[in-house]
């Protein structure tokens, strides 16, 4: 039964026609096309570039036209006579309009209170390619693009069990988004996607253009800065959290796709962890665990060390130290803020140029930029160095949003350091780690306590263990703990078993 609010079809094709001229009036791309079927006026509304016209023309009009008046009229009898793959009624203009917005042709009769959307919607796409922002030396090749429905079959393609989901709502009042619920039913909580699907209701918006959209006005605190839901373009590490117990938003219009619920440890692991040797990416994920840490506090607490507690340096290199400082006229707080603000200022730039002279510019200027800084004696060498050891720690987080909160919070880091040294230093920290276990992703904490308490549940946040190893999903998939059956080691022992 259509929405109350909706307004019906009417038998009168004129009457119908001028309803959806009126909505579509001053819309050069939207087509009215009107003929007749067997000596009954007809018509189909399109939207040129959305709509397949080659197709249309060739299975729906070619046919129309040659039907003779002894052979039957009537919408059902048309239908009946076009060679397309699937078409279904709509009923009211609103619904007509829907499909018309999807690039699908509507056809409507005179004398018909209903009408038939022919799915022949086509429209220009981007190929498929390896995303630049999460690359791997080894694992698949193939990102994420701007169509929604191109997205959805690469996840399918990796997970052909019926037992995949994908709900479909539209979001905003003007763009009419299609977002899509993503989730393996029977291993995902089915509370969770109760959860994510009251979250997106709630949205009433004009429009929805990017999943940085749909972020904001879901997530469980909008003050943090730290992300809660984890973004990715590859199908293949969508399927893998699905497969842990997670759910997955895909947006019509961007190739970003986003993972509730998270974890800290998630922002700090890479999909190249797992098509790695285990004890390769272990050894990787600690020393990205090292750099993180130190991408955080590495200014900060050189600027305590300079500025407070200078007899924890060795006396060797405190003079070295103390004689490249001699001409220079600004403290150390100083100084790290100037570098640090010309630092992220050059990687902005990096990023904005063109691809062929951004590296080049970013890469160049640091050096120039540094070195003549050290020369015209505004900051010492040993600074230059700090900052420039921590840009590199910044670089080995995998995930762009978690990397760009490391690197705002370091200039509150680096004033409380400069003003209370290692006591502010250790104030932030507290601070930081307090907001951490208080802050929750769709009801799971960031940081998951519990993990400690569960050997199991170490298995994969701070080593990767081998796969044969990984039989229990971790605390976002409690509600099917089993991922495998136990005994799947490999081996000459094991042969017999395995056979």
């Amino acid at each position: 039964m259509p929405n109350n609010k909706e307004t019906a079809l009417s038998t009168r094709l004129s009457e119908n026609m001028e309803r959806l001229q009126e909505k579509y009036e001053d819309c050069f791309d939207v087509v009215f096309h009107d003929f007749n079927y067997v000596r009954t006026p007809s018509m189909v509304v399109y939207t040129v570039g959305m709509t397949d016209t080659e197709a249309m023309n060739q299975h729906v009009l070619e046919p129309a036209l040659r039907e003779t008046a002894d052979e039957g009229g009537g919408l059902e009898s048309l239908c009946a006579r076009l060679s397309i793959s699937s078409f279904y009624q709509v009923k009211t203009i609103e619904q007509a309009i829907a499909e018309i917005g999807d690039g699908n042709p509507v056809l409507l009769m005179d004398g018909e209170d209903k009408a038939v959307s022919l799915c022949l919607s086509k429209w220009e796409k981007r190929s498929i390619t390896e995303p630049e922002a999460e690359s791997v030396v080894r694992g698949p090749r193939e990102g994420f693009i701007e169509t929604l429905l191109v997205n959805a079959s690469m996840v399918r393609r990796k997970l052909r069990s019926p037992s995949l989901k994908m709900k479909s709502m539209q979001i905003g009042r003007y763009s009419q988004t299609e977002v899509v619920i993503a989730y393996i039913q029977g291993v995902v909580n089915p509370a969770l996607i109760s959860e994510i699907t009251e979250r997106l209701g709630r949205i009433d918006v004009d429009g929805i253009l990017e999943s940085g959209n749909i972020e904001e006005l879901i997530e469980d605190n909008p003050y943090s800065p730290f992300p809660q839901m984890q973004t990715t373009e590859r199908p293949d590490v969508v399927a893998a959290n699905l497969l842990q117990g997670k759910a997955a938003i895909l947006i019509e219009g961007t190739p970003i796709a986003l993972i509730a619920p998270t974890t800290i440890f998630s922002f700090l692991h890479s999909p190249e962890d797992y098509y790695q040797r285990y004890f390769i990416g272990s050894a990787i994920r600690w020393l990205r665990y090292f750099f993180a840490f130190l991408a955080l506090i590495g200014p900060s607490f050189y600027v305590a060390i300079v500025t407070f507690h200078q007899e924890m340096i060795p006396t060797t290199l405190l003079l070295n130290m103390a004689k490249s400082r001699e001409q220079i006229p600004f403290p150390a707080l100083v100084e790290a803020l100037l570098m640090e603000i010309m630092f992220e200022a050059l990687r902005e730039a990096g990023v904005r140029l063109p691809k062929q002279i951004g590296s080049a510019v970013s890469i160049v200027g640091a050096l120039v930029i540094g070195q003549a800084a050290i020369s015209a004696g505004l900051v010492s060498s040993p600074m230059v160095m700090v900052v420039a050891i921590t840009g590199i720690a910044s670089f080995l987080i995998p995930h762009f949003d978690f990397g760009i909160a490391i690197r705002l919070l370091r200039f509150p880091m680096m004033l409380l350091a400069g003003f209370l040294g290692f006591f502010g230093l250790m104030i932030g920290i507290t601070l930081i780690l307090t907001h951490l276990f208080a802050l929750r992703s769709f009801g799971v904490p960031y940081v998951t306590v519990t993990s400690f308490t569960h050997v199991n549940q170490l298995k994969d946040v701070l080593v990767r263990a081998p796969f044969w190893k990984m039989n229990i999903r971790p605390r976002t998939g409690y509600w099917n703990r089993q991922r495998q059956s136990s005994g799947q080691r490999p081996g000459p022992d094991r042969r017999g078993r395995n056979s």
